[in-house]
């Protein structure tokens, strides 16, 4: 076990930092107190994590990825029509194509991902288990619960 430098505050506060090491030492690494198990969990959760549980950040995800692959519609196109854009920008066409697909893909991944973060809020939510899907999963877990047991026996 590690004990922590005291700062230079709590350097004449020996009995202190005896008191909070006795405290840690009371409890087992593993061991966590009844009503500190809720406590707990958000504190190890980022503040952008902590809350209702939502869909925004997967249609966040998925709108970016839609906005990254629309982009590249500027690239097939311009193979489609290169003779006629091949007259009108004449060498300039492949960097005029990447500064578009470029322009098309950063707006095309803001919007798309803004988007997909509204419709994933309102779609992707985290619900309840009917009566049905509970006694379900009850059944499963004990089936599991049972396999285990014959695996553990000798």
């Amino acid at each position: 076990m590690t004990v922590p430098f005291p700062s230079p505050e709590q350097q004449g506060d020996d009995e202190e930092l005896l008191e909070n090491v006795e405290i840690e030492q009371e409890t087992q690494p593993g061991e966590q107190e009844p009503g500190d198990e809720r406590d707990s969990d958000t504190m190890q959760l980022p503040p952008e994590a902590q809350g209702e549980t939502n869909g925004g950040p997967l249609g966040c995800c998925l709108g970016v990825v839609v906005g990254l692959l629309l982009s590249l519609a500027i690239a097939i196109l311009s193979r489609l029509y290169a003779d006629p854009l091949a007259q009108v920008f004449h060498e300039n066409l492949s960097v005029i194509v990447r500064l578009v697909m470029t322009i098309f893909a950063i707006g095309g991944a803001i919007v798309f991902g803004y988007l997909g973060w509204k419709i994933g809020k309102r779609v992707y939510r985290e619900y309840e288990l009917s009566a049905r899907q509970q006694q379900k999963l009850a059944h499963l877990e004990a089936k599991y619960q049972r396999r285990q047991a014959q695996r553990n026996q000798p």
